[in-house]
């Protein structure tokens, strides 16, 4: 009987230690994403136009930007429902809105001081 229940007991302690070691990758880092383009606007309205194109409304961490509009710059953060911009001019009423995703910066990196070599 005791040798059952010592038995037990070291298999419930070597179930417990394997899982209190399994450490998931956090959902977070899943849904982080890194894009890297050309760096546009001011006054912390910035948008950042990958190679394909597409132009992502930079979101979150954006205060230290504006030294680098015109600039290649890499962002990593998380990607959020479109916004409703439009590029239409002011006063159309007959252009349908085009939509923006955004991005929610996280962190950048300098990449190059020119946009030449993402369009």
């Amino acid at each position: 009987m005791k040798r059952l229940l010592l038995l037990s007991s070291i298999l419930l302690l070597s179930a417990v230690c394997a899982v209190a070691q399994y450490d998931p990758p956090s959902q977070d880092d899943a849904s982080k994403t890194t894009i890297q383009g050309c760096l546009a606007g001011s006054n912390g309205n910035y948008t950042l136009t990958d190679k394909s194109g597409t132009t992502y409304q930079l979101t979150g961490a954006t205060a230290k930007l504006q030294a680098h509009v015109g600039h290649t710059i890499s962002v990593t953060g998380t990607t959020g429902p479109s916004t409703g911009a439009s590029s239409a001019p002011s006063g159309s009423m007959s252009a349908p809105a085009e939509t923006q995703p955004t991005l929610n910066v996280t962190s950048f990196k300098h990449v190059a001081p020119n946009c030449s070599s993402t369009r």
